[in-house]
């Protein structure tokens, strides 16, 4: 757990009205701007906010608060905590801010058109929201279907596309690839079979069309004989 200030803006408060510490002192131990600061001194912020005195949390020894009103250029040291709280990693759909949440439904209706081989789980993780609400909008029982439009999730700002990628890749482990459909390309093989049946009829049209030729030459040679012996 980190070792951070509670309550800052209580805890400057009570510095202020308690110690001669400088703005920048205060600031700078509470993460304030030292105008923010200025502006409790003068009562002209938190005014409702009642002073909590750091001393009594453990995070401030007087000792500390004494050797930095003595020296301005000291900065203030929180104290060593007593007992650690480790955190705890929460588990959860992604976080999306208010202003892009109106945009999933959208999100999720292009990722189970373009993509309808990732699993809920996965676009749970994506765009943030929950299996019930990827169950509507794929059985079109969502309350807003009519008016959704598909929209891509990283054009949204939702995911980036290396997430997109790693879950459409991570779905598509172990799926057999589609077999082409339509008229494709016949295989080499085939068509080497096939080569010398189409050229076969041909050279035997070639070769009766050179027998018709010589034919009329010759009856062409026989009636030119005959004229001249006339």
């Amino acid at each position: 757990m980190a070792n951070t200030l509670l309550m800052p803006k209580a805890t400057a408060v009570w510095l202020v009205d308690n110690t001669a510490l400088s703005f920048d002192q205060i600031a700078q131990f509470c993460s304030l701007h030292p105008l923010e600061v200025k502006a409790i001194a003068d009562g002209e912020s938190a005014q409702g906010i009642k002073g909590m005195d750091p001393i009594i949390t453990g995070q401030l020894t007087r000792d500390e608060i004494a050797r930095a009103e003595k020296d301005p250029n000291h900065r203030l040291k929180l104290s060593e905590p007593k007992v650690r709280v480790p955190e705890s990693k929460r588990k959860g759909p992604r976080y999306t801010p208010l202003s892009k949440r109106q945009d999933r439904p959208n999100a999720i209706l292009w990722l189970v058109r373009n993509h309808p081989e990732l699993k809920d789980a996965q676009i749970s993780r994506l765009v943030g929201t929950t299996k019930s609400t990827i169950e509507q909008i794929r059985e079109r029982k969502h309350w807003n279907s009519a008016n959704l439009t598909p929209m891509d999730p990283v054009t949204l700002g939702l995911c980036s596309q290396i997430d997109l990628d790693i879950e459409v890749q991570r779905a598509s482990r172990g799926r057999e690839q589609a077999q082409p459909t339509g008229d494709t390309l016949l295989p080499a093989a085939l068509t080497e079979r096939l080569t010398p049946e189409i050229e076969k009829p041909k050279a035997e049209d070639e070769e009766l069309d050179a027998n018709a030729v010589f034919a009329k030459l010759s009856a062409l040679k026989g009636k030119t004989d005959d004229e001249d012996e006339e």
